[in-house]
């Protein structure tokens, strides 16, 4: 996929229009009763929390005339989103308008009874059954007469107002159905850092095609030797304590930038709080937009550098590298703590995160090998750490969290 040819932003719900066609190379509408109350769910239950935002996942289109776009990923969420319209506009008509519709290119029925949903034929074919049961699950939720209104107008306002999709527009040229196999059928998603990546390369305007060009052939670059340089074990087991966090594994870099938190299950937290903050400074700053984005990739460069010296600093390596490995502290509290200060001050943080690692009040006389008392872990694991700092050698971290210490 070519990012210079795409148009990415975040969209709220409620200002999404157009036609989107489905082409044939996708199969219908499948989604099941408890992937619709899902959604539901955690849409309603965010806005009553009183959540500012909420994320739906990507929607993937290729423009194919004014506001008519073929919908390459995303027709499920879509599909689902018409049908609650559809719903709260039953309760109450102003709720049933949204401007965008739905159309297949050999499926023109489905199309019909989408905008006009007749139970009578719900057993005709496999997308009539799924449309009807789709629309009798958000019926469902919605629940009886006096509670369906209240949700209804609590729903409609949130998705008005702070649930967002992100609009991931691509180029004309886009080999849709291939792009298509990629997502859905590979089980391949977007990620984070491919948004965030997509981005940077899609918002540089230079009016200079070839400078255009170089720019972003140089971003590329540099983003692609962070992540191969964390592919360098040694390095990378010295910041994680689990691999399987990370999709790739600049997205530990980009995590620690927008302060992901630790237990966020928002798989796009990161792209949308670096789209927030470039839209920020944008509004607060009379810098031109290129100009921006190229500071924000700067500092995602320095936060990277900052690891990196830890990493080759053996007094640091081994501190950090104890604290995260021991579960005293994260990689995010330790890299908060360090900025502002000087590399004395966060030493000597540092020492004081590791003296509070241990409970000195214990009599580890008493303790034995064995027995799982993180304590004794943690002693034994700083012990080792330490003696392999005093002979002027590297601890293995890397071996130490696959189990071969």
């Amino acid at each position: 996929m070519d990012e210079r040819h795409i148009n990415l932003e975040d969209k709220l719900v409620g200002d999404i229009s157009g036609t989107f066609y489905v082409e044939s190379y996708q199969r219908g509408y499948r989604w099941s009763e408890d992937e619709i109350t899902r959604l539901l769910d955690d849409i309603y239950d965010n806005g009553q929390k009183g959540q500012k935002n909420y994320c739906l996942q990507p929607v993937v289109v290729r423009r194919r005339g004014e506001n008519i776009y073929e919908l390459i990923d995303g027709q499920q969420r879509l599909t689902t989103l018409y049908l609650i319209y559809k719903y709260m506009g039953s309760i109450v008509e102003a709720f049933g308008k949204n401007d965008f519709t739905l159309d297949y290119k050999t499926r023109e029925q489905s199309r019909i009874f989408l905008e006009n949903i007749d139970f009578s034929r719900r057993g005709e074919n496999i997308d009539f059954y799924f449309i009807a049961n789709a629309y009798d699950t958000i019926k469902k939720w919605f629940g009886d007469k006096n509670e369906s209104v209240i949700r209804a107008i609590n729903l409609y306002k949130y998705l008005a107002e702070n649930v967002k999709i992100i609009w991931y527009e691509v180029g004309e040229d886009e080999d849709a159905a291939a792009l298509f196999r990629r997502l859905n059928i590979g089980k391949i998603p977007l990620t984070s850092a491919e948004l965030v990546k997509a981005m940077f390369l899609s918002k540089i305007n230079i009016d200079n095609d070839n400078f255009r060009h170089e720019r972003q052939l140089e971003i590329s670059l540099q983003w692609d030797n962070i992540e191969r340089e964390l592919h360098n074990n040694s390095l990378w087991y010295f910041l994680t304590n689990n691999n399987k966090n990370y999709q790739t594994r600049i997205d530990l870099v980009l995590d620690l930038f927008s302060k992901k938190p630790v237990d966020s299950r928002d798989d796009y937290y990161t792209f949308f709080k670096i789209n927030e903050l470039s839209d920020k400074r944008k509004r607060d700053s009379d810098k031109p937009f290129e100009k921006i984005l190229a500071d924000i990739w700067l500092e995602i460069q320095h936060t990277f550098l900052i690891l990196k010296d830890w990493y080759e600093e053996p007094e640091l390596y081994h501190k950090i590298g104890y604290l995260i490995a021991s579960g005293s502290k994260t990689l995010q509290k330790i890299y908060e703590t360090s900025r502002g200060k000087t590399k004395t001050e966060f030493k000597k943080l540092l020492d004081k995160y590791i003296k509070s690692s241990i409970e000195f009040d214990k009599s580890y006389s008493e303790l034995t090998y064995g027995n799982n008392d993180k304590n004794i872990t943690s002693l034994l694991l700083l012990f080792n750490v330490l003696s392999v700092l005093a002979r002027e050698q590297r601890f293995d971290f890397e071996q130490f969290k696959n189990n071969n210490w």
